[in-house]
C-alpha cells in the first residue's frame, strides 16, 4: 500500500511539473514544504544535471523571488558559470574566491547577511545585497555550487540554508 501511495503522490507532481503550484501569504517555511517535493518529482525521471540545475534555478527564483539563482560548476581548479536565472553573472571563480570559492574551498553553506562586508566579495552585480552559497556534493566532493543573491541585505537564514541544502542533495 505504501508504494502505491507514493507512486500516487510522484504521479499528481509529475503532471503538475510544467506548472508548479507556489502557495501564497504563507510563510518562506511554507513555501519551501511545497516546492520541494516539486522539484523532488521533476528530478526523479531526468538524469542531466545541467537540465536539473536549470529547472532548480528557475524554481527557487519563481516561488521565492530571488533577485539571482544559479549554480556554478566545479571545472578543473575553477567554478565554471552553469545554469541561472538573473542578470548577467561571472563566468568563472578560483578556488577559495569570493563566497562561491570560499564554500567550494570550506565544503560548506555560507550565509553572507552583507556582501559588501565579505572580505573579497566578488561584485557580479551591484544590486545584490546578501547571499547564500550552498555545496553540491557527489561522494563528499564539491562538483558545484548553489548560489542565491538577494537584492536586500540580510535575506537569508537558517530556513534557507536547511531546505537549500535539502533540494542540493536532490542533484
Amino acid at each position: 500500500m505504501g508504494t502505491q501511495l507514493f507512486a500516487l503522490n510522484i504521479t499528481k507532481y509529475l503532471k503538475m511539473a510544467e506548472d508548479l503550484y507556489i502557495p501564497t501569504d504563507v510563510s518562506k517555511e511554507e513555501v519551501y514544504r511545497s516546492l520541494y517535493p516539486q522539484l523532488e518529482a521533476l528530478l526523479i525521471s531526468e538524469t542531466d544535471q545541467i537540465a536539473n540545475m536549470a529547472n532548480i534555478a528557475s524554481a527557487l527564483k519563481e516561488a521565492l523571488g530571488f533577485f539571482w539563482v544559479g549554480f556554478y560548476r566545479v571545472v578543473g581548479e575553477r567554478l565554471v558559470l552553469g545554469p541561472f536565472q538573473g542578470p548577467i553573472a561571472c563566468t568563472s571563480i578560483v578556488l577559495g574566491r569570493g563566497v562561491c570559492g570560499s564554500a567550494w574551498k570550506q565544503a560548506k553553506t555560507i550565509i553572507v547577511p552583507d556582501v559588501d562586508k565579505f572580505p573579497g566579495h566578488i561584485a557580479c552585480s551591484s544590486q545584490s545585497r546578501s547571499e547564500i552559497v550552498v555545496p553540491v556534493k557527489h561522494k563528499n566532493t564539491v562538483v558545484a555550487v548553489l548560489d542565491v543573491d538577494s537584492n536586500q541585505l540580510n535575506s537569508f537564514d537558517e530556513t534557507d540554508l536547511y531546505w537549500l541544502e535539502k533540494i542540493c542533495e536532490l542533484l
